[in-house]
């Protein structure tokens, strides 16, 4: 397994992660099998989604907020219970494949952190599996 970090910029954000993620595969030397990507945080998450318009990212959040927003009958005492929300519906892993030392993934995907909490320096692991 490997691991390498993200800082985030801001409160919400979609941060495309593929180039270090296919970097991570390269050096490990394994041409096929499988990649999955873990996010170990609980107010952060991971997706695969379209990585050519940048409307998509911003449309995503934008939508999130509408159905989980900022005031509401939250009880947790940190006061971040929308990020706790949306990174469970976002999910904490995707699993990639690998074929001839490429990750198989459509035209216009990207594998994106999803931060809900930040700024933050989140964990990214990434293990491959032949």
């Amino acid at each position: 397994m490997e691991t390498f970090t993200v800082s985030t910029g801001r409160k919400c954000a979609f941060i495309d992660i593929t180039a270090t993620v296919a970097e991570t595969v390269a050096q490990s030397g394994i041409r096929d099998g499988i990649v999955v990507v873990f996010v170990p945080h609980t107010t952060a998450g991971v997706t695969i989604n379209e990585n050519a318009d940048p409307a998509v990212k911003s449309d995503i959040l934008a939508h999130l907020d509408d159905a989980v927003p900022q005031s509401s009958r939250y009880t947790h005492m940190e006061g971040n219970s929308p990020a706790h929300i949306k990174a469970s519906m976002m999910g904490s892993s995707v699993t990639v494949l690998l074929q001839d030392g490429a990750l198989v993934l459509g035209v216009w995907q990207g594998i994106y952190l999803c931060e809900f909490d930040g700024p933050r320096t989140r964990k990214v692991h990434v293990e491959i599996r032949q």
